[in-house]
This record gives C-alpha cells, sequence and structure tokens, in this order.
C-alpha cells in the first residue's frame, strides 16, 4: 500500500493509543471501556528465509491490551487488490510475533498467536469478508477466521456514533469513485466538503465533552489532509476542496493554541504574532489569516507589508 496511508495509520495508532480500542471492539465484539492500558511492541520481525538470509518484515501494527485478561492482536492496513499474499504475509508476520514472544520448558515450546485482523480501505467485489488460516499438523488440524473490517462500509454516523475515530483520516476512501464527478461540479464537490466541515464540527463537539483530546483532534485532522493529498492527486479541484477544509482547520487549531498560551501576554501581541506565523506559511488569504488571528484586514495588511521589508 502507499506509504502516505501506511504512514497514516502508523501514526494514528502510535500518537493517539486510545483510538484502536474501539476499533478493536468493533472487529473482535470486545468490551474494552476503552480505560484500557495498550502497549506496543516493536514492528520489524526478521524472517528466516531460504536462499535469501534474513528478510525483514515490518508488521502495521503489534500490540497488546491489558484489560481483564491480556491478549496481544495484529492488526494491518490495506489498500490494494486482495489477491492471497496479504493471508501469507499475514500468517509469516503472526508465526513470527507468537516465536518472538514463545517460551521453552523442557523442551517444550509453547507459542501464542495474536488476535488478527486486516482494515482494507478500499473494498473490491474481490474483497472477503474474512480470511481464514488453516494449519494441518501431525497432531491434528487448527483453523480460526482472521476477520477484516471493510472502512468503506461505514457512514459518517457509524464512525462517530461507534466513536471509530481512527477511520476519519481514511473516511475519503469512501469518494473515490466521484472524485472525477466532484473534480468537474461545483455544486457536487459543495456535497462533498460539506461532510468534511460536519466532520470537524463534530470533532470540535467531542472535544468539548472531553471525549478526545486536542492533540488527538489535530492529528485526526493533519492525516486527514495528508491523505487528502495523497489520494486525489489527479483531482485539483477535490484535493484543493478538502484540502483548503482540513488545513484552514489546522491552522485554526494552532491559532487557537496561540491564543491559549498568550493570555497573561497581551492578547493584542498575541493575535499579530499568531498572524505573522500564518503570512509565513503562505496559504491563506489576508480575509482568512484575519478572520483566524481576531484582527482587522487592515492590520493583517500591514504586517504583511512590514514583514516583505
Amino acid at each position: 500500500m502507499g506509504n502516505i496511508y501506511d504512514g497514516a495509520f502508523r501514526t494514528i495508532l502510535n500518537d493517539c493509543r486510545k483510538l484502536i480500542i474501539p476499533v478493536i471492539n468493533e472487529i473482535f465484539a470486545e468490551e474494552y471501556t476503552g480505560e484500557e492500558e495498550v502497549q506496543f511492541f516493536p514492528n520489524e520481525h526478521f524472517l528466516a528465509q531460504q536462499d535469501e538470509g534474513n528478510k525483514e518484515r515490518i508488521t502495521d501494527t503489534n500490540f497488546t491490551i491489558l484489560g481483564k485478561i491480556k491478549k496481544k492482536y495484529h492488526l494491518e492496513c490495506e489498500s490494494s487488490l486482495p489477491d492471497g499474499r496479504m493471508t501469507i504475509r499475514l500468517f509469516e508476520y503472526d508465526a513470527q510475533i507468537a516465536l518472538d514472544e514463545g517460551e521453552v520448558t523442557e523442551e517444550v515450546l509453547r507459542v501464542t498467536f495474536p488476535n488478527t485482523a486486516v482494515l482494507y480501505l478500499r473494498t473490491y467485489k474481490k474483497t472477503p469478508d474474512k480470511m481464514k488460516y488453516v494449519i494441518v499438523t501431525p497432531g491434528g488440524t487448527v483453523q480460526y477466521d482472521v476477520p477484516i473490517m471493510k472502512v468503506q462500509t461505514y457512514s459518517l454516523d457509524d464512525i462517530f456514533d461507534k466513536k471509530l475515530l481512527l477511520l476519519i483520516p481514511f473516511y475519503i476512501f469512501s469518494h473515490e469513485k466521484r472524485f472525477p464527478e466532484y473534480n468537474d461540479n461545483e455544486e457536487k464537490l459543495s456535497e462533498l466538503k460539506a461532510e468534511y466541515h460536519t466532520i470537524l464540527d463534530r470533532l470540535d463537539e467531542m472535544e468539548r465533552l472531553g471525549v478526545i483530546g486536542a492533540f488527538d483532534k489535530r492529528t485526526i485532522i493533519e492525516l486527514s489532509n495528508d491523505v487528502v493529498k495523497e489520494i486525489a492527486q489527479k483531482y485539483e479541484n477535490v484535493q484543493k476542496g478538502v484540502g483548503d477544509i482540513m488545513g484552514g482547520a489546522l491552522i485554526e487549531t494552532e491559532a487557537r493554541t496561540i491564543l491559549n498560551q498568550g493570555k497573561n501576554q497581551g492578547r493584542d501581541e498575541t493575535k499579530k504574532k499568531m498572524a505573522l506565523r500564518m503570512l509565513d506559511d503562505g496559504e491563506l488569504s489576508v480575509e482568512k489569516i484575519a478572520r483566524y488571528s481576531g484582527l482587522k484586514v487592515a492590520e493583517v495588511e500591514q504586517l504583511a507589508k512590514v514583514r516583505t521589508k
């Protein structure tokens, strides 16, 4: 899968660890409260390959949730067409994760395989509802399912009602097939932009209620912006339309932080400092900078003149 999507997935998991718990509840029908500790483990594993020596494999996630029962999980994120190779890679990862923590007592090897699942960002006709391992051993056959979460099947209401906020950066995949239409039709593009305004409003509400923190919200917005820029590269209007919304929200979030930090430093001076930082970014119009900073347009224009001297 693309490095941008892979990086976004790993970033939101490592930086906003609690967001994984509702996803695990959804996939595995668990009942975690969200207060459980999540422990992440190294993603790099070295697999012995015939004629290749040790080959490095990097998993997307390898973590344990410390609930009433300690459980280990392995979650992968995928955007490509299912072709059977993903199942092989998953089993390689799972076997290595199990071996890494295996125990040998009196020549008895005990290994524990993780609870494994795959998040598919794109859904194709060939995308199954689950994968399956069938392991034939001299002592008998073991088989179990590997569940699949199809991100595109979740509506915004589903995501917010179930607190699956980890999926928000990838919500744009649900609209990917309509990019040509959005790109050529301003009215249709406005509908897409309205959905992203709704996302921001609902994130603001969740922050206000204490469901998520300011850092989590900023991370979700930033990664959403990154994914949109990558997936809509060929559709300038889509990229700019949604990107401006998310980029503006990022700057506004930063602006609020600066204002809060500057309460004791003089409000006017703080507003000017904030406006100068936005001018340095060079991404917003004078009017938007004035709105976000709380200054008048004329004041921002004057700052811009001083800045260029």
